[in-house]
């Protein structure tokens, strides 16, 4: 199996950011009292400081494991010392920086027992920088894909689609070639052509490299509530959407069934890691509504015992 690419590059100005110097609190681990970096970095890629991408740090220490110098702990103590943010003081004094990251999903289980799976930006390499690379090369992705579903989505007004697109849905894996399901948009009409013509389908999929843009966009939706008598309730809120548009792949994909490459029992392996992976984190969940719901009956039930009954009817307010 070969060791797969999930490389991300998101440069621009820090727009906002609740990064945090914190120690760790778990008596039993080794690291206990240890000083690291936890949070998340939100980056205006564009000149407008409209596709905003977030970047998530959950354990960044002072060293690496070899013991020298982190420079990325380094970067993002000084963000939080010095840094300045568009919000705060406006995009001219904003601290420019570049990040080098990697895809990743933020896994968690509903509480309707639904499994979400969220693409996220996940830690990376950060240096702060005085000038910005142009503006298209500032947030691009480009991943080895197990490509298993192409669909065509059409256009549709209720559901804010404005045109359509090719919906490209597999597999991309991270640095511990863990499987990642994904799904990726493509909008350009030449290249929704090329996914269309390949054929793929779960059976005969194609394992290849594909690349382009990570976007964010935010657009402002109105809903308009009929009241029984009188003006209606008109009331607008923002929708955020997030996505990873494929621009571009290579000319001939990988040779999906060689051992040095990718095989259907190194997916299968990696399948069934992952079912063992989610189902930790489903007990993890569990277990918490269970301590919560717990929690919750115990204080009605001290509240019950302790609230006087009161008459129904009379109230005079």
């Amino acid at each position: 199996m070969k060791q797969m690419i999930n490389q991300e590059h998101i440069e621009g100005r820090i727009y906002q950011h609740d990064l945090a110097v914190k120690t760790v609190q778990n008596q039993q681990s080794a690291n206990f009292g240890k000083e690291f970096i936890a949070g998340t970095l939100d980056i205006a890629t564009d000149e407008e400081g409209l596709n905003v991408l977030q970047v998530h740090f959950t354990y960044i220490t002072e060293t690496t494991k070899s013991g020298g110098k982190n420079a990325t702990f380094a970067a993002l103590k000084k963000i939080i010392d010095e840094g300045k943010a568009i919000i705060t003081d406006g995009k001219d004094l904003a601290t420019r920086v570049k990040i080098d990251t990697a895809l990743a999903l933020n896994d968690f289980y509903a509480q309707d027992g639904s499994l979400v799976s969220v693409k996220t930006n996940e830690g990376g390499f950060v240096t702060i920088i005085g000038e910005l690379c142009p503006e298209n090369e500032r947030n691009t992705f480009t991943t080895d894909m197990l490509i298993t579903n192409v669909n065509l989505v059409e256009a549709d007004e209720e559901k804010n689609i404005t045109e359509p697109y090719i919906a490209v849905r597999g597999a991309v894996f991270n640095f511990r070639n863990a499987l990642l399901p994904v799904e990726f948009v493509v909008r350009n009409a030449a290249g929704m052509k090329y996914f269309e013509d390949l054929g793929v389908t779960p059976a005969e999929p194609i394992f290849t490299k594909v690349w382009g843009k990570i976007n964010a966009t935010t657009t402002t939706v109105e809903r308009t509530e009929e009241s029984a008598f009188g003006e209606a309730a008109v009331k607008t809120y923002e929708r955020k959407t997030k996505e990873w548009t494929i621009t571009g792949t290579a000319k001939i994909p990988y040779d999906f069934g060689d051992e040095k490459v990718l095989t259907s029992d190194d997916i299968t392996k990696a399948m069934q890691d992952r079912e063992v992976y989610l189902a930790d984190i489903k007990k993890r969940a569990d277990e918490y509504r269970a301590q919560k719901t717990s929690a919750q009956a115990s204080a009605f039930a001290a509240g019950a015992m302790s609230t006087p009954v009161t008459a129904k009817g009379g109230f005079n307010f």
